[in-house]
């Protein structure tokens, strides 16, 4: 899809907007910091770094020194990499040495002065702005003709049912402490993967059946969300952040970017994946999702307390890292942060955070350290969840203002969904190109507990909102078939019955965007007469 573009930005807007200080040859001066690093970028065999220095800045020598910094560094560690003689504007070229041990791929760039015998950091360290430079696989973003989704119980794949919906777009989770270690089952053999000059064993069974639910949605002409996510593994502990080594009730944890087995491990995970899934005969990933729904701290991604701004830093280092290995391998493919429906509730009890928060600490962060185009995969539930009828929540929920129509709003659901994609357009969230950010509703779900008619109701009206808006990109639903744990928890969110037969949402569903009047019948339950008067076309 044509990505609408924002133009005319100025630097200095966008440095109000961030709260940064200072201009210097067209770049954003980080506040504490007397130059910017202007540019860094991967230029044949090398890193090539372009920084603004005062007129005027004190020196020892007269030289400026370039310093690799890894992922997780807060100060200027080991010895200079390149230097550059005393000006304005700076350049420096070091070998990246892609693939090696030493490679510089995952790292960040500072530069320093010496002062008083010392080397002193005068600029925000940043990272490598285009790691799809030394890719080796550049497939062509596949475009469909539906933005229409739907997340598939594996056994039924091969059913028809994905060609008799038309289904467009599916998630697959990806657990990725599981990938590493010897095989769990000898008749699929451990694979040995070697990534800067690190070996890794990787578990053959586990991966055979990843293999096979991605092929088999890659035959059928969907595209593929995988959802890459970290558990608390004793055999794995280089998977998992430093603080999230506690164990707790949440599935899943902080994936580790804090010291150099995360990185490293991560950023094996990142390429080996990518490789393998990119249409080389294990089918092909387009979108990847990091963790989920990462609002929920200690829900859904889980590390020690800590304030959103420290928060998004320790997600971001491993956001990267993914972004790296993945961009890296396949150029075209999609990197996405994952978000709930909770946006901005300023919230107290310390279990989680605002939606719009981590939107803001995470473009502040990528505009410091250097933009890259992460998008937003995101989940607009109804509020509460059992509570198909979004359009008119029940009244101790109605009366807790939760759903607004502005930016404002404590809760996204897909009444409000607009108000994400409109968020998303502002200055400060642009991705590196000054467009907006691919954005995806990669997970909402409606139950048929208040009866089928409801449950179509809710789905046409969700579905219409989305396709509509030229920002979102994709649509998927949760899920075809009720899951009998989530009946109980009186969440029936299947097109189907447990026992195979079709629901009402069912044919809404298969047939609207060929005909959408198939979902006039269920005007009625919104109490309106056209969908025209709730959808926010954008």
């Amino acid at each position: 899809m044509k990505r609408k573009i924002l133009s005319a930005i100025s630097a200095m807007a966008l440095a109000l907007t961030l709260g940064l200080v200072g201009i210097s040859g067209g770049s954003v001066k980080a506040a504490g910091y007397t130059s910017a690093v202007q540019s860094c970028s991967i230029n044949g065999d090398n890193v090539v770094v372009t920084a603004a220095v005062p007129a005027g800045q004190a020196s020892d020598d007269g030289t400026l020194y370039l310093f690799e910094l890894p992922t997780y560094a807060t100060a200027l560690t080991g010895s200079p990499v390149a230097t550059a003689p005393m000006g304005q504007t700076a350049t420096f070229t070091t070998p990246l040495n892609n693939k090696q041990a030493n490679s510089k791929l995952y790292s960040k760039f500072a530069v320093a002065v010496k002062s008083g015998g010392s080397f002193v950091q005068i600029s925000e360290a940043k990272y490598i702005s285009n790691p799809e430079a030394v890719a080796e696989r550049s497939m062509e973003y596949p475009a469909t003709v539906s933005k229409k989704g739907l997340q598939i119980y594996p056994p039924l794949i091969s059913t028809g049912e994905i060609e008799d919906l038309g289904i467009k777009h599916s998630t697959y989770d990806i657990v990725i402490n599981r990938m590493f270690g010897p095989t769990t089952n000898a008749a699929y053999p451990t694979i040995n993967y070697t990534y800067n000059g690190k070996n890794y064993q990787i578990d053959g069974y586990y991966i055979k059946q990843v293999d096979g639910v991605i092929q088999a949605l890659s035959d059928r002409g969907v595209v593929v969300t995988a959802i890459l996510l970290n558990e608390l593994d004793a055999d794995c502990m280089q998977t998992t952040h430093p603080l999230a080594r506690t164990k707790t009730t949440a599935p899943y944890y902080m994936m580790n970017g804090a010291d150099q087995n995360g990185v490293d491990y991560l950023s094996a995970a990142a390429s080996f994946l990518a490789t393998r899934y990119s249409g080389i005969g294990c089918g092909r990933v387009d979108n990847w999702v990091i963790g989920n729904e990462v609002t929920a701290r200690s829900e859904w991604n889980y590390i020690a307390p800590m304030d959103v701004t420290s928060y998004t830093e320790e997600y971001a280092k491993a956001l990267r890292i993914f972004y790296t290995g993945i961009k890296s391998t396949n150029a075209n493919a999609r990197v996405y942060i994952s978000l709930d429906q909770t946006w901005n509730r300023n919230m107290t009890n310390g279990t989680g955070y605002d939606g719009r928060d981590i939107v803001d600490a995470l473009s502040a962060n990528s505009i410091a350290k250097g933009n890259f185009d992460w998008g937003v995969a995101y989940h607009p539930y109804p509020v509460p969840l059992t509570w198909p009828k979004f359009w008119n929540m029940p009244a101790q929920y109605k009366s807790m203002n939760l759903v607004s129509m502005n930016e404002n709003t404590p809760m996204i659901t897909p009444q409000n969904m607009f108000v994400m994609t409109d968020y998303m357009c502002k200055a400060q969230n642009l991705d590196s190109k000054g467009q907006v950010r691919s954005i995806i509703v990669s997970e909402v779900g409606f139950p048929s507990s208040l009866g089928e008619d409801v449950q179509a109701a809710a789905l046409s009206y969700a579905y219409l909102n989305a396709k509509y808006n030229q920002h979102i990109d994709a649509f998927i639903a949760v899920r075809d078939i009720d899951y009998q744990a989530e009946i109980n928890q009186g969440l029936p969110m299947g097109l189907k019955n447990v026992d195979g037969s079709n629901k009402a949402a069912y044919n809404v569903y298969k047939y609207i965007d060929v005909d959408e009047s198939v979902t006039a019948p269920y005007l009625r339950q919104v109490g309106i007469s056209s969908w025209s008067q709730v959808i926010q076309a954008r």
